[in-house]
């Protein structure tokens, strides 16, 4: 080294005694020092050419998760490309930060941005010689606040191990020092770094690992939290705890060194487990097919803005009846997979066998519906639309087409009732054949293949008869009757054929349930709100819902149709809901509905409701085909109906009070009515056949009965049918003054 020194020496002093030389030597000396700083600076302006602006970064702000709330404010889900909630630095415990700038920048309050120790490893590591040499790997170097500028701006600054990325984030660092405090720095970078399993940010990250809030941390947790940053997924507790720990107990041990834990305190901490499976449910799985119908719609008014505005979305979800639908649901399942004649994959099987994968539109299992909304809001209180949103995010609630069997005949009747046709009117239950287009002949046929004679249309709709629904909807208009469906909120096409009449077109259960809200409310139509307003990251209103809803039957016809559907649950083929010994829904609470059944029981239905709250029900499967021989609505989905409601109204926790009944309008009128002849009833009619009937005014008959007096022959007087014919006299038994009693399902 000596030797060195006195050679440069030498070379000055033989320079200095040629003058004209050195100043030709200055002259090149500072022209190559000039060349190397004009290489610097432009390359340091070409690197930088698409840093961000002073002004990008002092409007930056992070991506935020929109949070999806039920109606009451409780959390059901996140939709975020990065999930992160903000928290202030002033909230978290000392030992929160201070863990952080133990392990990775502990001279944070004392540099500007950048430490040249840190940047001069970095470039010694890289040259190939000098890396072999202090045997170090490659990277490091970079402050907390280089760091937090690589996270802000991905996209220009990259997280690829190159110089140039180095020198664009020191570009963007400099300029973050100028333009926030170092507390605010810091907090937006416990905010925004990735700590795994897509949680940025230290409140998703606490929340998920531990179950808490970031504000109540103890210092082993933030060590983790701290420790984990460095590599994400392999340092995750979740799969690699005792890296994990290694981790967390190094940060400790810094913690200690650097005077903010004491070398007892870190010891004690080092004793703490580490979570080994995510804390807490994910309420996202609570109602996976309401939130994506959610995000759908987001997703239309806002684009890729959900993912990162921190939206707060106030929805009409309610939690806890959506768990007792889903509870109900389940135990529906179970009860048609444990019957002897199920022949068809169980769900279990299908499972523990591993599953069909993901996002699948078809699954062999058995698989079920179950909305529920407020009929005069259209607020959605829960909504499943399949049996695992896993195996298929098929949402069949909102999007599949099946046929509705006997849950569309109360069109067909509401298409009577408002034109004038009293509920009294009788209809042969005879058989019947109709010449086809194409030269065949089509008989259509009961549930049962019985034929019972001349019927009420209140007893037709109660007992679910085919027969008298297909003449009905002749006698009215097919055509009328696509018309009032349509109009009460069935927007799938109706093709215009006597079988639409018995639910031959395809309906979506949606539909069903909004049509329906029409018979709750006395004629009201109100359609589905699943959102009720949108919020910004700052509590201001960006989008607020109002109800949509439309009066679209008059309200005497509505409650006439009410009263039937109260006879189809208190007397009819949805019995099974009133039977106490079932354990069912009881007589105290006011409901009305309608089951349906389709051909080869392949679909099986039940639409209720209570004055307050309406739930349609769909068992069958993707691919259409018998679900058990004989399965009815009235048998399997109507249970499952009634579970849901016991729980809303009667279980060992109500989550509402029991409704009042509905009022029926005052001006419709009652009489006594004879069941056979549909006409006024006289002193000979049997008692067993006489009931009260609500009419319209100006519907009510005017005739009296001609079919019963006096006679040794039972009352007949003269017979509509031949004494031959066997006319079912069991109707009696509907009266709704006398004993209660029940049917199966009728198709």
């Amino acid at each position: 080294m000596s030797q060195l020194g006195n050679r440069a020496r030498g070379v000055y002093g033989w320079l200095r005694a040629r003058p004209r030389l050195l100043a030709r030597v200055g002259l090149v000396l500072v022209a190559v020092l000039s060349l190397f700083a004009g290489l610097g600076f432009g390359t340091w302006s070409s690197v930088c050419r698409d840093c961000p602006s002073i002004a990008q970064i002092y409007v930056w702000e992070p991506k935020q998760a929109t949070r999806i709330l039920s109606h009451d404010g409780r959390l059901i889900a996140e939709l975020f490309q990065e999930r992160r909630t903000p928290v202030s630095l002033a909230n978290l415990p000392a030992h929160v930060p201070q863990a952080f700038i133990a392990v990775e920048d502990r001279n944070f309050y004392r540099h500007r941005g950048f430490s040249l120790r840190g940047i001069a490893r970095a470039v010694v590591v890289r040259v190939p010689v000098l890396g072999k040499m202090f045997n170090r790997r490659a990277g490091g170097g970079s402050t907390i606040t280089q760091q937090l500028a690589r996270h802000m701006f991905p996209e220009q600054i990259g997280f690829e191990e190159r110089l140039t990325r180095k020198l664009k984030e020191l570009r963007v660092a400099l300029e973050l020092e100028r333009v926030y405090t170092k507390d605010q720095i810091l907090e937006a970078y416990i905010n925004q770094v990735n700590y795994g399993h897509g949680w940025h940010g230290i409140e998703s990250a606490s929340q998920h690992y531990f179950g808490k809030p970031a504000t109540e941390l103890n210092p082993a947790e933030a060590a983790m939290l701290a420790g984990v940053i460095n590599r994400p997924s392999r340092l995750s507790p979740f799969r690699n705890p005792e890296g994990a720990k290694q981790r967390r107990n190094l940060v400790l041990d810094l913690m200690a060194d650097q005077g903010y834990l004491t070398k007892a305190e870190a010891e004690s901490w080092k004793r703490e487990p580490v979570p080994t499976e995510p804390s807490g449910r994910d309420e996202g799985q609570l109602a996976p097919y309401f939130v994506e119908w959610v995000r759908d719609m987001l997703d239309d008014r806002y684009g890729y803005d959900i993912y990162r505005r921190g939206l707060r979305v106030i929805t009409s979800l309610d939690v806890d009846i959506q768990r007792a639908a889903q509870a109900a649901l389940e135990a529906g399942f179970k009860r048609v997979e444990s019957q002897p004649g199920y022949r068809h994959p169980k769900y279990a099987a299908v499972k523990e066998a591993g599953g069909i994968g993901s996002d699948a539109n078809e699954t062999p299992y058995l698989q079920g519906v179950l909305i529920a909304m407020d009929p005069w809001t259209g607020e959605v209180r829960a909504l499943i639309g399949g049996r695992d949103f896993d195996d298929s995010k098929f949402n069949r609630a909102i999007q599949a087409r099946r046929q509705p069997g006997s849950v569309f005949k109360p069109f067909v009747y509401t298409a009577a009732i408002a034109s004038g046709i009293p509920a009294s009117h009788v209809i042969f239950d005879t058989p019947v054949m109709m010449d086809q287009v194409d030269g065949t002949t089509w008989a259509p046929e009961n549930y049962d293949r019985e034929f019972r004679g001349p019927m009420t249309l209140r007893d037709a709709l109660k007992r679910s008869i085919n027969i008298p629904a297909v003449k009905l909807g002749m006698e009215v208009g097919i055509e009328t009757v696509a018309q009032y469906a349509q109009r009460m909120g069935i927007e799938t096409p109706i093709p215009r054929y006597p079988s639409t009449a018995i639910g031959a077109a395809d309906v979506i259960p949606i539909q069903i349930a909004t049509a329906f809200t029409t018979f709750a409310t006395q004629g009201v139509r109100a359609r589905p709100r699943p959102i009720l307003r949108v919020e910004d990251s700052d509590g201001r209103v960006l989008w607020e819902t109002r109800p949509d809803t439309a009066r679209v039957l008059d309200p005497l016809a509505a409650s006439v149709m009410l009263d039937m559907l109260r006879d189809v649950v208190d007397h009819g083929t949805a019995y099974g809901i009133r039977d106490p010994g079932r354990g069912n829904l009881s007589y105290d609470v006011p409901a009305a509905g309608k089951t349906g059944t389709t051909n080869d029981a392949t679909n099986v239905w039940f639409a209720g409701f209570t004055p307050d709250l309406l739930a349609v029900v769909w068992l069958g499967f993707d691919r259409p085909k018998t679900i058990l021989p004989g399965a009815d609505g009235g048998r399997y989905a109507a249970p499952i109906w009634a579970d849901f409601m016991r729980a809303v109204y009667q279980g060992d926790a109500p989550l509402r009070p029991i409704p009042e009944p509905w009022t029926m309008p005052p001006e419709l009128t009652t009489q006594a009515v004879d069941r056979e002849s549909g006409k006024l009833a006289t002193e000979w009619c049997p008692p067993s056949l006489v009931y009260r009937e609500i009419f319209i005014p100006g519907t009510e008959p005017t005739e009296a009965c001609d079919v019963h007096g006096p006679g040794i022959f039972g009352g007949r007087l003269r017979g509509i049918l031949p004494d031959t014919a066997t006319i079912d006299t069991t109707a009696a038994r509907m009266d709704t003054t006398a004993t209660r009693g029940g049917w199966p399902d009728r198709f």
